[in-house]
């Protein structure tokens, strides 16, 4: 157990300049509610990793940094979001790793998985 008496880390210190932000005076309402508001929207994300998907590749190839391969399961993506449709087009077959998230692009001279029938 810890001593009561020993002293305290500075990470639970309360500067006062952060007392001073986290309580503005009356005055300084808008601000403060304006510093909230873009505190609280996300920032926009650069260009996501778009791959092209090899023939029958159903795992991600994209390797980190320290150069080891991901090897995520890549699944379909269906509800993507309409910023990845500017990237990618509209009504695309999207896979997406399942780790990495890195999207994956189906192959053109492969056969479209999407409303075809398959007997």
């Amino acid at each position: 157990m810890a001593d009561p008496a020993a002293p305290q880390s500075n990470a639970s210190a309360v500067t006062p300049k952060a007392v001073e932000t986290a309580t503005p005076a009356a005055s300084d309402t808008s601000t403060a509610t304006m510093v909230a508001i873009s505190a609280a929207t996300p920032e926009v994300s650069a260009a996501p990793r778009i791959k092209e998907k090899r023939p029958t590749q159903r795992a991600c190839d994209e390797k980190n940094e320290k150069g080891k391969v991901c090897c995520g399961h890549l699944k379909r993506w269906y509800g993507y979001p309409p910023e990845i449709e500017q990237w990618i087009g509209k009504k695309a077959e999207i896979y997406r790793c399942e780790f990495c998230q890195t999207l994956y692009k189906p192959d053109l001279a492969e056969m479209p998985h999407s409303y075809t029938l398959r007997y």
